[in-house]
């Protein structure tokens, strides 16, 4: 995709966040915009980033890690959102600033483990499948309350909220009622973890609602580079 199309297209997204900010009594500036740039060249990353963004989100290891060497020179702030196998915890520890989809003790510890202590605490999110899928990664909502409580005790790594990925709809009551649950469950665990101030939920067919639930962070992809690259 070209710079401008990129550029027209990241305006566009912004444009939405604004009017669902408004529409939610809420300030668009707390919301960040993490533009989710797996399968997509470095390029498309630094025609983004020429736009002012800063947060950029990526599936996949090794493709991630070509992206990071190859964009150093930019400050730029990497977000690791997909499934986290525990033989490639070291490099995500050591090369991101947020990880999205922790979903068992088991990563977190190795997360925490593994972090350089010259990069600072590691952010990371719960990742709840709140629709209980099962093809879909995630703890549950029941289990959450638990599995957070101690990862909060670990070192070089700080729990910073939740992050869900509701299943897909068109229906913006489904998808209100989505949210609104991963909502619940991250008032439910500030209550013990007042520190906690991010809410991950939001795509490019669904972030009115997740805005309007309290989203603090959403996560764009087609709407800003087009339809996924496929190999």
């Amino acid at each position: 995709m070209n710079k401008a199309t990129i550029a027209s297209q990241i305006d566009k997204v912004l444009t939405r966040i604004a009017a669902a900010a408004t529409q939610a009594s809420r300030l668009s500036e707390d919301i960040t915009l993490i533009a989710v740039s797996k399968t997509k060249p470095a390029s498309d990353i630094e025609a983004a980033a020429a736009c002012g963004l800063k947060d950029f989100g990526e599936n996949y290891l090794q493709e991630a890690l070509d992206k990071i060497q190859a964009l150093q020179a930019f400050e730029l702030t990497w977000h690791f959102i997909g499934p986290i196998q525990s033989n490639k915890t070291r490099p995500i520890a050591e090369h991101f600033d947020w990880v999205h989809s922790v979903d068992r003790l088991k990563i977190a510890q190795r997360l925490s483990d593994q972090r350089p202590a010259h990069l600072g605490p590691l952010n990371i999110c719960l990742q709840v499948n709140i629709s209980n899928e099962d093809t879909k990664s995630g703890v549950s909502a029941e289990q959450a309350p638990e599995l957070a409580k101690v990862i909060a005790t670990l070192p070089n790594i700080r729990l910073r909220g939740v992050m869900a990925i509701p299943q897909p709809s068109d229906d913006p009551t489904e998808q209100a009622a989505a949210f609104e649950a991963v909502a619940a469950l991250f008032n439910t665990l500030r209550l013990t973890n007042p520190e906690l101030d991010t809410l991950s939920m939001g795509m490019s067919q669904d972030l009115e609602a997740a805005i309007a639930a309290g989203s603090t962070m959403v996560r764009i992809g087609t709407d800003i580079f087009g339809a996924r690259n496929r190999s």
